[in-house]
């Protein structure tokens, strides 16, 4: 007999009461949507009710990552199309295969995908394959509210896919793009997302422009935002988003010039960047300044304060921004030997020689003997909140050992320094697609096959699952029906 204590007290109830299979199909379905396939095949051998419900699940998510082979993989996700309860409607489907993907198995997936598009509403892949078929498989689904794509040509990693401009999908909300390159009109200007009229979400990754010197996102509806290590997109960003209220940016060596109307409404900005390669980048940080000037959420690492305070008399400057700002995250990064800490290291050098020529020498001294820049330069943070004292200010830092967290706490007044992440904190091995909005989406668990029979099952039977070791090609094949033979292991 076991007991649940409640806030009412304890009630009674019978271990062995199987409760779980007593809910509804519908709900059952629903929380197996969250399981990955392989998980989900596995849940067969809870009871004989469990045996075929993965086959009745509205989302299909498969991932090549931790499979041992791609003959594995390939068997598997064979199976799984092939034992697939035809009837049951797709709302959700994933394929993540980072490497080039065998082109029949890619054809038969898209197909598959195809002849289930009249529900599907999120779709996911991230292949190296034939661009073509992959957008001739995104084109019929025309119901779809999410789309994730990541697609590069075969035997290639570095090639970006040209985004095709006659892109039609009425009813998408969300599109996250990766490795992609947009093409400009006569007037030099790309416009890859003005079909999108009911866009809510929009996640550029590692994109260029081609024969364009301005990227244009035009949106009426945008409300999140996000630029994530596009260094090869030398272009200007031109934002036309009256309704953007997120804006997420991730720089590796420059960052972008930002114009257009509309940028007043944007209330969270986040900045984050470990390096900035020349000292131009600080006046384009500065003008951002001023277009996002009613944001009341700033987050930036201490990367972006250091090329900020580059900015001639900086300090000296009354900002008309900045009113509403409620918090500032700071995100502390080491600073690294490069062009960033030579530009820090003759800034300070200039600052000192209007004092007198012994602060010079004193300071050249310090840095030969591996002297740093403090973390956060003085006063920057009382400038950026000089119109809202109140702001809240916390400091994050992976790697508390490396700075002086006590000189920064008493530097800052009112600053709060106790949300330190730990280096060797679990990370996620694999940058997902995401199959939903990226501020509030559930994306769907990374795949966790380990490896697969080589030997396919009977056909009515559950494909084996990739937890159990690889057989022989003389293996005997699992009966009809049967559960896979993994399921039983712990």
């Amino acid at each position: 007999m076991a007991w649940i204590r409640t806030s009412m007290g304890r009630i009674r109830f019978d271990g062995n009461e199987d409760r779980l299979s007593d809910l509804p199909e519908c709900i059952i379905l629903h929380i197996l949507s969250f399981l990955t396939i392989q998980h989900a095949v596995q849940t067969c051998v809870l009871s004989t009710r469990w045996k075929h419900l993965w086959k009745r699940m509205p989302t299909l998510n498969l991932n090549s990552h931790e499979f041992m082979t791609l003959k594995i993989f390939s068997v598997f996700v064979s199976k799984i199309l092939s034992l697939r309860d035809t009837s049951t409607a797709l709302h959700a489907v994933n394929l993540i295969r980072g490497r080039t993907i065998e082109p029949r198995l890619l054809k038969r997936f898209l197909n598959y995908v195809i002849s289930h598009n009249t529900h599907l509403q999120q779709l996911g892949i991230s292949v190296c394959g034939d661009i073509g078929l992959v957008f001739n498989c995104v084109s019929s689904c025309r119901a779809l509210t999410s789309l994730t794509l990541s697609v590069r040509p075969k035997w290639s990693d570095s090639t970006a896919t040209l985004f095709p401009k006659s892109l039609n999908l009425p009813l998408l909300t969300s599109l996250d793009l990766t490795n992609f390159a947009f093409c400009g009109d006569e007037n030099g200007c790309a416009e890859p997302f003005l079909a999108f009229t009911k866009l809510n979400s929009l996640v550029i990754f590692d994109c260029k422009v081609r024969d364009a010197q301005i990227l244009s996102i035009s949106n009426n509806t945008l409300v999140n935002l996000a630029m994530h290590y596009n260094s090869s997109l030398h272009a200007k960003i031109k934002l036309n988003a009256p309704s953007l209220c997120t804006f997420n940016y991730t720089g590796s060596y420059h960052i972008h010039e930002i114009c257009g109307s509309g940028l007043s409404s944007v209330k969270k900005l986040n900045i984050k960047s470990a390096h900035f390669s020349a000292s131009k980048y600080a006046l384009v940080l500065f003008s951002w300044l001023i277009n996002f000037a009613n944001i009341e959420s700033l987050t930036v690492t201490s990367t972006v304060l250091q090329i900020l305070s580059l900015v001639p008399d900086v300090l000296k400057v009354k900002l008309r921004c900045f009113h509403n700002l409620k918090s500032l995250k700071v995100e502390l990064i080491q600073i690294r030997a490069g062009s960033l800490l030579l530009l820090i290291q003759e800034a300070m050098i200039e600052k000192a020689a209007a004092k007198s020529p012994k602060e010079v020498v004193k300071l050249r001294k310090a840095f030969e003997t591996s002297f740093e820049p403090p973390a956060i330069p003085d006063g920057i943070v009382d400038f950026l909140r000089q119109n809202s004292p109140s702001a809240e200010v916390n400091i994050s830092t992976e790697d508390p050992c490396s700075f002086n967290l006590k000189q920064i706490e008493e530097s800052i007044k009112g600053v709060n320094i106790n949300n330190y992440r730990s280096r060797f904190s679990m990370r996620s091995s694999a940058r997902l697609p995401r199959l939903s909005v990226r501020s509030s989406s559930s994306v769907a668990p990374g795949l966790a096959a380990k490896s697969a029979s080589a030997a396919e099952p009977a056909s009515d039977a559950a494909p084996a699952s990739a937890a159990e070791p690889a057989k022989s090609a003389s293996a005997a094949e699992p009966a009809s029906g049967a559960a896979p033979a993994s399921a039983a292991e712990p």
